[in-house]
């Protein structure tokens, strides 16, 4: 009995030294997940199959159908021929500005006042455009609410007194004003629109440079410029109708003068006593 008890411990002791210097035949564990493909192209990261859980969703602007081609295809023409779109928009934002103006104002159309408006248009869209393409590219420090503050300031103060000053002066030229007429109706008009100006251009500029892209800021300026160039054309034919009634405007004091005698000869002639 004490044999076998040796032989068996024997055995065992054998067995264990065998299987410690026999190489393990244990599959290695995998590192890699899953999910993960076993053959990857070197230098090319996996893409993750689009589903619906993963997709991001469009923007609102992207997904109006039309409107959305509409728009991509003026910011490309935008990109590619800068000078002559915003030409073309701007003609197109005085004809509309024009004839609003012209209809809320109650008297008949004038077409005068039509290309009047148009040429004005046309004359400060390329400078306008640089104006700020100059804003967009300056002023850029690391805190944005100091850039936008910075831009807007630096527009309020430099452009909108210049522009407005442009638009009077340049409607009171081409309606055959003189100089002194000119410089009046600017007196007359300017600080009035400048004031206004403050009420909403701020707003829109700021608005413009911290959440629309450049090649749409003139369009998206041009909706809102609508309705500020029907003010200024309305501001502007008040400014006419304050003038031809003190003789100041292109009737000119002389005329006046003139068509009151005619009036006062006219009664005369029909037996109307004239102190």
């Amino acid at each position: 009995m004490a044999v076998i008890l040796l032989y068996r411990t024997a055995l065992r002791r054998h067995f264990q030294s065998l299987r410690q210097h026999l190489p393990s035949t244990r599959r290695p564990t995998s590192t890699t997940p899953p999910n993960k493909k076993k053959h990857q192209i070197p230098g090319h990261e996996e893409t993750q199959i689009p589903v619906a859980n993963n997709v991001p969703t469009l923007p609102f602007w992207q997904r109006l159908g039309p409107l959305t081609r509409l728009a991509q295809a003026y910011g490309r023409a935008q990109r590619a021929r800068p000078w002559t779109t915003q030409l073309c928009s701007s003609l197109v934002i005085y004809l509309a500005a024009d004839i609003s103006a012209q209809s809320i104002s109650g008297s008949d159309y004038d077409p005068k006042r039509t290309a009047r408006s148009l040429t004005i248009g046309a004359i400060s869209s390329i400078p306008s455009f640089e104006w700020f393409v100059f804003l967009s590219n300056n002023f850029n420090y690391t805190s944005k609410l100091l850039s936008l503050a910075t831009k807007v300031v630096v527009n309020q103060v430099f452009y909108t007194p210049v522009f407005n000053s442009y638009f009077f002066g340049m409607q009171a030229f081409l309606s055959g004003d003189n100089f002194e007429e000119i410089v009046e109706r600017i007196r007359r008009t300017v600080p009035t629109s400048m004031w206004n100006s403050l009420k909403l251009w701020p707003a829109v500029t700021a608005f413009s440079f911290a959440f629309i892209p450049l090649e749409y800021r003139s369009i998206f300026a041009g909706v809102i410029a609508v309705g500020w160039q029907t003010y200024l054309s309305f501001l502007n034919r008040l400014a006419e109708r304050e003038e031809e009634e003190e003789g100041v405007g292109h009737v000119g004091h002389g005329k006046r003068a003139a068509r009151v005698e005619e009036k006062v000869e006219g009664k005369g002639k029909e037996g109307v006593t004239v102190v």
